[in-house]
């Protein structure tokens, strides 16, 4: 089977992450695949926002558990969070950063790392505190939360795929 398409089939969320910070390198390079996305009319609306810091991450994990209503852990103690953001200006801005989240989290898988969408972004950064980090890390406030990345290396070996769902793929004559 072609390597990308076993890539893209053998995918799966990763909710138990190993403490230690994944390499730089290795970062970058699912950086750089987030920045190559399809996006409407090569506008390229989306922002990643990185965190790899320990107090940030949890702040905001404590955010997003709030609006969640649940005292949990939202990241699986992800050593890294990639927030994607996009600018509303842009009419195709939720398409534009959620095929970013599709192309991180699929370049994080074939460089062996593990890795989960999460929601609630959006509602994060509507919030007095997640407005209030958005201008601290100097972003404008056209940007809507798209979804968080979270990165590591998992501590369990990824579950297999439920089977596809008969009628998932429909042929009109």
């Amino acid at each position: 089977m072609n390597e990308v398409i076993n890539c893209l089939i053998s995918r799966r969320s990763c909710k138990n992450f190993q403490s230690k910070q994944i390499k730089k390198s290795d970062l970058n390079e699912i950086l750089k695949a987030g920045t190559y996305a399809p996006n409407g009319k090569g506008l390229q609306s989306p922002i990643i926002v990185v965190l790899q810091d320990k107090e940030k991450i949890a702040k905001l994990s404590k955010l997003n558990a709030k609006i969640l209503g649940a005292d949990v852990d939202p990241f699986y103690n992800a050593p890294t969070v990639l927030i994607v953001m996009a600018d509303k200006r842009i009419w195709t801005y939720v398409e534009d950063g959620s095929l970013v989240m599709g192309n991180l989290m699929n370049a994080a898988h074939s460089l062996g790392l593990g890795s989960c969408w999460i929601h609630r972004a959006k509602e994060e950064f509507e919030t007095p505190e997640g407005k209030e980090m958005l201008k601290e890390w100097g972003i404008d406030e056209n940007y809507v939360g798209i979804g968080h990345c979270l990165l590591g290396y998992p501590k369990t070996e990824p579950t297999t795929a439920r089977p596809r769902k008969a009628d998932y793929i429909r042929f009109v004559k």
